[in-house]
């Protein structure tokens, strides 16, 4: 009579093996999320700066208000970071900040803000550096 399964020792080195790929896989899945994450940060930021520049060609100033600059939403696409707009004295600057609201945002350490503004300046705090978080 022949015994059909597995032994123990063959279920423990297959679940040796998965741990091990799950130990090498998730950490750079997690990666590639915060990334991704970034990413719609910088293209929301640098649309809001777009606009400005717009706006401060037709009307020699810049502004705070979203509606002004054609949007509807103080947050990016996928909700993922808010957008705040300060102005300098006078509306001739502005610096336009991206801060984590949800996950996987709020887990990126490395660039806990994105910035940029009227100089085209790209900006950061975290412990990553400017090249770092804005891959350049």
């Amino acid at each position: 009579m022949k015994m059909k399964g597995f032994t123990l020792i063959e279920m423990m080195i297959a679940v040796g093996i998965v741990g091990i790929l799950v130990a090498i896989a998730y950490p750079s899945y997690t990666d590639h999320i915060i990334k991704s994450a970034r990413s719609e940060a910088m293209a929301a930021l640098l649309d809001v700066a777009n606009r400005q520049e717009q706006f401060f060609a037709d009307n020699h100033t810049y502004t705070a208000t979203y509606s002004a600059l054609g949007l509807s939403s103080t947050s990016t696409e996928g909700g993922v970071y808010t957008l705040s707009i300060a102005l300098t004295s006078g509306g001739d600057g502005f610096t336009v900040t991206a801060t984590p609201a949800d996950y996987p945002a709020t887990k990126d350490t490395d660039c806990t803000t994105l910035s940029t503004n009227e100089t085209g300046a790209r900006l950061s705090t975290g412990g990553g550096s400017t090249t770092e978080c804005w891959g350049r």
